[in-house]
């Protein structure tokens, strides 16, 4: 007797079982905080109304207010810059030690591993390496420069509204390049060696074949590391904190600051969640955007695509 394709009440059962703690999880530590904020982002909610049970609905006056808030926008430009930098220079340098790291050399996979610990350093940890190195008085940065004989150069990097961004971004950069070597490194290997081998022999230099072979070979990957890492900085908040507390003069006050602010300094709750709701508007559309080219490319070998 042909057994039926579909599973048993019994099997579907315990499937749903084994489901259960994850799903539970997924129930407790992420449905239930976003209905919540959703909710508190249509209430009128401060301090006091919290702790007396008084919120008032307001429908959608708490996005009104912070579409209005000169400082929202303020924080959202900062928050594109810092995240077009660090994703910029993130992907071409983790490509350029990609490109080499997929040559055999003496001390390969030693010098590898050091760079994974740029990542595996927890961001409180990086950012407050990086705000001792670039102090003014004792940091190692100005001290590099002045032994080098440019010690004109010395600069209050963290306190000039100039120049803190690109502070932060630079300790940023330093977290992500790895990552994006990683998986990019793992793209270079997936790619055939014949290929290079034919196009040498057509007498294709090195130029034309990385051209022509590595970048159109690595757009899958190159689309996947961009967006990942899009889903990444566009929130970055502990860098940035430790660093620079979105200081001076609000120079770094990114956006994931201003939700922190408008909840822990004003007590601002209504808005607050309003604002947090706006926050992942950037990388809710980046996910969509993600699963709907992942299953694309699943679905291509069916369709008989090239």
């Amino acid at each position: 007797m042909k057994p039926s394709p579909f599973p048993s009440a019994r099997r579907r059962r315990a499937g749903y079982l084994f489901c259960l703690p994850g799903m539970t999880f997924l129930a407790l530590f992420l449905a239930y905080p976003l209905c919540y904020t959703v909710w508190t982002s249509v209430h009128d909610v401060d301090l006091g109304q919290l702790l007396g049970g008084a919120e008032r609905f307001n429908g959608l006056d708490n996005y009104r207010a912070v579409l209005d808030d000169p400082a929202f926008w303020h924080a959202v430009r900062l928050s594109l810059i810092f995240t077009l930098g660090s994703l910029l220079l993130q992907f071409t340098l983790g490509f350029a030690l990609a490109l080499l790291f997929a040559r055999p050399f003496p001390f390969n996979g030693l010098l590898r591993s050091l760079l994974l610990v740029a990542w595996l350093l927890p961001p409180v940890v990086s950012g407050t390496l990086f705000r001792w190195m670039l102090d003014a008085e004792s940091g190692a940065y100005n001290a590099l420069l002045a032994a080098v004989g440019l010690g004109g150069l010395g600069h209050d990097w963290l306190t000039d509204p100039s120049t803190s961004l690109a502070g932060v971004i630079f300790a940023n950069v330093w977290v992500g390049v790895p990552f994006n070597m990683l998986l990019l490194l793992v793209g270079l290997h997936t790619i055939d060696p014949e290929l290079y081998e034919a196009a040498a022999i057509d007498g294709a230099g090195a130029w034309q074949r990385f051209r022509h072979i590595t970048l159109p070979l690595m757009r899958p990957v190159s689309v996947t590391v961009l967006l990942l890492g899009l889903l990444y900085t566009f929130k970055v908040f502990d860098i940035v904190f430790v660093m620079t507390g979105g200081g001076p003069v609000d120079a770094t006050r990114v956006l994931s600051l201003y939700v922190y602010e408008v909840f822990f300094t004003s007590f601002r709750f209504g808005q607050g969640a309003a604002a947090g709701l706006l926050l992942l508007v950037v990388p809710l559309l980046a996910g969509v955007f993600y699963v709907r080219r992942l299953r694309r490319e699943d679905e291509t070998p069916a369709g008989g695509a090239v």
